[in-house]
């Protein structure tokens, strides 16, 4: 006979807690008070014996045997939840995915995958975070990932990663096609990458002087279009840049160093979704038939 199971309202608690870092969050999410939390919390740990939270009560930190029964119990409401009625049919997917591969990459791709799976409905939503599966119904996330996979999930790996400096061509001859040139330019960010140029210039060997004039966007899909527009150069990963590149809206005079991350297919280590592994035998033949960026100029 299986062990009897403490009250699932502190489990439930506990969960919340541990999956969104804090006992307001939590509270908020549960419609109780941060105190409420607190103590179905302290409740189970008498329950059971073990503490499960540590450090000062303004910054809790799951203990070992904390960490061990949140992943059991986040398993666990979710497997409840799959099996509730309308909790949806496994051919509907929702998709987490950075919001300009989406756009300029996976979009544009999509009806051949819907082509070929009709009876698949893809929901996309848009996000940089990391993966999370216990919340918001989603079913895989799309990422890029250097070494290993988030503990829980699998990572399927379809495409590589480059990145380099794009402007657009009167930009670019306006300043004389030239290293010294580009890095007179007006410079273009994202805040999804802040770090972008730094990472360039060290991979390419080029000395990164202080820039004449730096511009900030919230996304790459609005520093690309800014970079078009002629307001600056930016380094963007050629999975974005492709598009422009190839239409002509952008010049990439140094072509695109190749970067360790790759664009993973990420989902739960134990999910058996064929709509997840239908889209991620698709996603590896669209990786392989991708154009290849323009090779690595070192200036």
């Amino acid at each position: 006979m299986p062990p009897a199971l403490p009250p699932l309202s502190a489990l439930r608690a506990f969960e919340a807690f541990a999956r969104l870092g804090g006992m307001t969050a939590a509270g908020a999410e549960l419609g109780v008070t941060h105190g409420a939390v607190s103590r179905q919390v302290r409740a189970l740990e008498a329950r059971l014996g073990v503490r499960l939270v540590e450090g000062p009560r303004h910054a809790l930190t799951l203990t070992d045997a904390g960490r061990k029964l949140a992943e059991a119990a986040s398993a666990g409401f979710a497997r409840i939840a799959s099996g509730l009625p309308g909790a949806g049919d496994p051919r509907e997917l929702t998709l987490s995915c950075l919001g300009t591969l989406a756009m300029k990459w996976l979009i544009p791709r999509l009806p051949d995958f819907l082509a070929r799976h009709p009876g698949v409905k893809v929901r996309i939503v848009e996000s940089h975070a990391p993966a999370d599966f216990s919340t918001g119904g989603i079913q895989a996330a799309i990422r890029i990932l250097e070494g290993r996979p988030p503990e829980g999930m699998s990572a399927l790996a379809f495409m590589a990663h480059f990145h380099g400096p794009v402007a657009a061509p009167e930009l670019w001859a306006s300043c004389g096609r030239t290293l010294p040139g580009l890095m007179g330019l007006p410079r273009l960010h994202s805040e999804t990458f802040r770090p972008a140029w730094a990472a360039w210039a060290r991979r390419a060997g080029v000395d990164l002087p202080p820039a004449p004039q730096d511009r900030e966007f919230e996304h790459n899909s609005y520093m690309l279009e800014a970079a078009a527009a002629g307001l600056g150069a930016a380094i963007a990963p050629w999975a974005f840049a492709e598009p422009d590149v190839t239409r002509g809206r952008l010049m990439a005079p140094f072509g695109f160093e190749p970067v360790e991350g790759r664009y993973v297919l990420l989902s739960p280590a134990r999910s058996d979704n064929p709509a997840v592994e239908a889209l991620g035998a698709w996603l590896k033949v669209q990786g392989a038939a991708s154009p290849p960026p323009p090779p690595a100029v070192r200036p």
